[in-house]
């Protein structure tokens, strides 16, 4: 069965799915074993692994050591084409259509193909909306471009549109690592109902009653990240878990 037909199972079975992201930069190759592991007891459905930017030594042995201990599926969340590793079971092929550089729609793309094609990683196809946070995000400045203004449904739901009629697989709407506010519940509301394509929503999501309230909303799939890098809040993970299957 491929990553995406696991999701899909998910979405079917569960309601929506969780998905935990995990930022190489962010953790020593000895934590990340454990962080795993935490990951794989606690009832999330896949393991994000990626970064808008990656300055760190050794994210590739990381990588490797993160697939070697999941039991959930691992999807790169790519930040640009050098991501690419062999050590993940799949890759959101992003285009980043909420922008308009041709780089992140589809320059990086084609350079990557042929690469993802080679590596065996299974590609899903994602339309990638960065939606305004309330601060500037890595995402956005490293992509160069404006996000979908947070009070702004219509424009959301018309890229969703062109996003499903071009026959992307994902929707995902991100307000970016470390965002000061999530995505409205009313957008994705607007959004899920314009189009059967699932939606992950991502960024700045900080209780689990928040996840619950945007999949209450129609979102098929949260991602949470920058809240379970404190160790004092990882025990979060159950809670969330709960809150978006139930």
């Amino acid at each position: 069965m491929s990553v995406y037909e696991k999701l899909m199972e998910v979405k079917a079975s569960k309601g929506a799915g969780y998905l935990v992201l995990v930022d190489p930069d962010r953790w020593d190759i000895d934590e990340v074993e454990p962080f795993i592991k935490k990951i794989n007891s606690s009832g999330a459905d896949g393991i994000m692994v990626g970064s808008s930017l990656i300055l760190g030594e050794g994210a590739q042995r990381k990588m490797k050591r993160i697939q070697e201990t999941a039991t959930l599926p691992v999807i790169l969340f790519p930040g640009n084409v050098n991501q690419l590793t062999p050590h993940v079971d799949a890759v959101f092929f992003l285009s980043v259509i909420s922008g308009r550089n041709p780089q992140f729609l589809i320059g990086d793309q084609v350079q990557s193909a042929p690469v993802v094609r080679e590596l065996g990683i299974e590609p899903m196809a994602t339309a990638y909306m960065l939606i305004e946070s309330g601060r500037v995000t890595t995402a956005e400045f490293v992509s160069g471009s404006i996000p979908i203004p947070r009070d702004k449904d219509e424009i959301a739901v018309a890229h969703a549109l062109a996003a499903d009629y071009l026959g992307f697989k994902f929707i995902y709407l991100e307000a970016g690592s470390g965002a000061q506010y999530s995505v409205t519940p009313r957008m994705v509301k607007a959004v899920s109902s314009y189009t059967d394509v699932p939606v992950i929503v991502g960024g700045g999501i900080y209780a689990p009653e928040a996840a619950a309230e945007l999949v209450k909303a129609g979102a098929s799939f949260i991602v949470t990240g920058n809240v379970l890098e404190d160790p004092e809040k990882a025990h979060l993970m159950e809670a969330f878990a709960q809150a978006i299957h139930n």
